[in-house]
């Protein structure tokens, strides 16, 4: 029975597979709610963008960190309870962001995105291999397609947070009649009353966001969850050592990291590029928005089109539009170049679950342990921004000090992306010329 007549999800789990699928949405939301509080952060604390980039690199460093505990926790005891303490995690993170505005210090907020982050380690070491597995491995990658295209929807919901009520209140964001901070010039002990003010408005989104988990956790706590039919315990070390004798993998983890790193990029200096040509951080997150819906469609589009096309072949042409994209953003300023930096998301759109996909195939019980480090590849998404950051700070605290190759800092830091999607289309072509055809 070929993919085209088998279906992704068996009506016998539809209802597991849309409450996991759920979790999808979740993280998506804590996911896009942080990418514009690098520039929040960095005009209420005065930051420069090194250490603004701080942000991504403690709320991405918590995959690192924790993916590996996750699998471990999950191959001794089960999907479920993994799932259930990611929550835990995920709601602690976010409800520390109140104790983390009344001291006003920088590096709570930034612990504090770290254990969030833990929690979301959590849950995507455990969903995204749990959707693998409810059904079969031809459809297994259109299946875990399918439940991404969630997650957008989730992120979208983050960025209108975002813009309404946290970028469209900040006082430090106010700008004069000629556009020139109003903040900046303000004495200390006024800045102190808008820093207190604007931390709890930072503040507030999270808070509620850590009671919704709670929701979640009740809700998912009062469930009975199947177990996985293939759930058991593997060894660790003998599933190590398989894992690492396939290219294949190593080649998905390397394509992996290199893929997060350039979608943070790409949605996180969206707010920079688009400042660098006049657009105030607020009118910005609408830019961001458009690039979650063509990121979304891309997802869906992209689904229906691994029904025909084979997975690494697709990787390279989706690669491919990337680039070309981003060359667009580094050498046309203005504002064809940050409508074709929106565009990059639709070519990104089928990257991450594609990758999963094409280095977990055939891994069987292993992939308990290949999720983790493809979890822990998102990594790249903590290290990148920071390299963007001090790209941008070659000149200054501006986004155009200098000129880099005839263009703005701000536009040649998305460089960086372009490597990025060098490496997602080789390893595309590899593992089509490697895999099925």
């Amino acid at each position: 029975m070929n993919s085209k007549s088998t279906p992704i999800v068996a009506k016998a789990i539809v209802v597991p597979f849309i409450l996991i699928t759920s979790l999808f949405a979740l993280w998506g939301f804590a996911n896009d709610i942080t990418n514009p509080m690098v520039s929040a952060f960095k005009k209420v604390l005065e930051l420069d963008n090194f250490q603004a980039s701080l942000v991504q690199l403690a709320f991405y460093g918590g995959y690192f960190t924790m993916a590996l505990p996750a699998a471990i926790f999950i191959n001794r005891y089960s999907y479920k309870k993994g799932i259930l303490l990611g929550l835990a995690l995920y709601a602690t993170g976010a409800l520390l962001f109140y104790p983390a505005a009344a001291f006003e210090a920088f590096g709570f907020f930034l612990a504090a995105l770290y254990i969030l982050t833990f929690g979301l380690a959590f849950l995507e070491t455990t969903a995204n291999p749990y959707i693998l597995s409810m059904g079969g491995e031809k459809t297994a990658t259109q299946r875990l397609n399918l439940a991404q295209a969630f997650n957008p929807i989730g992120a979208l919901g983050g960025l209108i947070v975002a813009q309404n009520f946290i970028l469209g209140t900040l006082q430090s964001d106010d700008l004069d009649e000629s556009g020139a901070s109003i903040y900046e010039t303000l004495n200390e002990g006024a800045k102190a009353v808008i820093r207190t003010a604007d931390l709890q408005v930072i503040r507030n989104p999270y808070v509620l966001l850590g009671l919704v988990v709670i929701v979640f956790f009740i809700l998912i706590f009062s469930l009975k969850m199947p177990q996985n039919k293939t759930e058991g315990r593997v060894s660790i070390n003998g599933s190590i050592k398989r894992l690492f004798r396939s290219k294949k993998f190593i080649g998905g983890v390397i394509a992996q990291a290199f893929y997060v790193g350039a979608q943070i990029m790409c949605w996180t200096y969206l707010y920079q590029y688009a400042e660098s040509i006049g657009i105030d951080n607020q009118s910005a997150v609408n830019y961001g928005i458009g690039a979650l819906v063509v990121f979304l469609i891309g997802r869906w589009i992209g689904t229906v089109l691994l029904k025909y096309i084979n997975s690494g072949k697709l990787m390279l042409y989706f690669s491919m539009g990337a680039l070309l994209c981003t060359l667009t953003t580094i050498f046309v300023p203005g504002h064809v170049g940050l409508f074709a930096l929106v565009g990059i998301s639709f070519f990104m759109s089928i990257m991450f679950p594609t990758i999963y996909g094409m280095a977990l195939e055939g891994q069987g019980e292993d992939a308990k342990f290949g999720s983790a480090f493809l979890v822990m590849a998102i990594v790249g998404g903590a290290l990148m921004p920071t390299l963007q950051g001090l790209i941008l700070d070659m000149g200054g605290k501006g986004y155009t000090d200098i000129k880099i190759f005839g263009v703005p800092e701000v536009n040649f830091s998305f460089m960086l992306p372009a490597l990025c999607f060098m490496v997602t289309g080789y390893y595309g072509i590899r593992f089509y010329k490697d895999g099925p055809k």
